[in-house]
């Protein structure tokens, strides 16, 4: 208990201030409104979605299954981060506390690389579906997507574990105004008195070997899926084996373009203001959450008459 006060007065802060736009505070009132729908947007349409699979027998399938994984994780990353963001931008609550500042560092860094796992599994289904059509069924089963949504949990929840576990062993002496609408984890190390090149190096090794293992994958499996899909002869079939797999590439396309947006704005940020990459960080975390179910509704036969099913049934 005493080790515990000494080390609560050495800090000398007790809780981080959220501060979204330092140098373009005017953005958080033409933000906030956009936003709000966006997050509206991805709440609703998701819950759709996860509605429309649950009730509809004909969606009981492996690849439904991996997408209703997906959307529950977009749905739960959106309420750690967005919620938070328009607090401050509608009533200037900017406090957080240590422990839901570390929460929910971890929880963005787990979820994210749950998100890019769930993609790199999508995009195997896809190959199989389109390279090895007759062994698809009994390659992809619902003992598959079992496996395959335990190694995604396992591993995205084990990983990161150690982001939040360095940071919060820091100690944060006087400064405590964080320069990002969230509990980013260098935003916050920065703030600290300590060495924070552990942190750095984590973050580095960490975050390449999940998503940029998860792209290389992804990119593989694309590959060889284009190979078939240009070997085919009969009328139409490439334009059908590329509509299978359009949607997934789309979601991928949403995905991974604001990341690797958000990465270059870093490397370049003596070019840009400090204030876009937040942006972008903010919005990585509702974009692609509000487009995945609209992507797979529109472009989906199956859902979208499990939809309307659905509305006549409410009707």
């Amino acid at each position: 208990m005493t080790a515990y006060k000494n080390d609560t007065i050495s800090t000398g802060v007790s809780e981080f201030l959220l501060n979204c736009f330092i140098r373009s505070p005017s953005w958080q009132l033409w933000l906030s409104l956009p936003l709000s729908l966006l997050f509206l947007l991805a709440m609703g349409a998701n819950a759709i979605l996860l509605v429309t699979i649950r009730m509809e027998a004909s969606l009981h399938e492996p690849v439904y299954y991996l997408l209703s994984l997906l959307s529950m994780l977009d749905i739960l990353l959106c309420l750690t981060v967005i919620p938070k963001v328009l607090a401050i931008f509608w009533f200037d609550l900017r406090p957080i506390s240590f422990p839901a500042c570390f929460l929910q560092m971890y929880i963005m860094n787990s979820f994210l690389a749950m998100e890019s796992c769930t993609f790199m599994i999508m995009a195997f289904d896809r190959y199989i579906a389109t390279c090895h059509l007759l062994r698809y069924p009994s390659i992809i089963t619902d003992q598959f997507v079992v496996k395959a949504a335990t190694f995604i949990l396992v591993r995205n929840a084990l990983i990161p574990l150690p982001i939040p576990i360095l940071s919060a062993r820091l100690h944060y002496c006087w400064k405590n105004v964080i320069e990002n609408c969230i509990c980013a984890n260098m935003s916050v190390s920065r703030l600290s008195c300590d060495d924070v090149t552990v942190n750095r190096l984590y973050q580095f090794a960490g975050g390449w070997t999940l998503l940029g293992s998860d792209l290389i994958l992804i990119f593989l499996s694309y590959t060889f899926i284009l190979r078939a899909v240009l070997r085919l002869k009969a009328e139409g079939a490439v334009a059908k084996a590329l509509s299978t797999c359009g949607s997934h590439f789309i979601l991928i396309l949403f995905f991974s373009t604001i990341l690797l947006v958000f990465i270059l704005t870093h490397v370049a940020k003596r070019k840009v203001s400090p204030d876009v990459p937040v942006l972008l960080n903010v919005l990585h975390h509702v974009i692609p959450a509000a487009l995945n179910p609209i992507v797979y509704g529109v472009r989906t036969q199956e859902i979208k008459q499990g939809n309307k099913r659905l509305l006549k049934k409410g009707w």
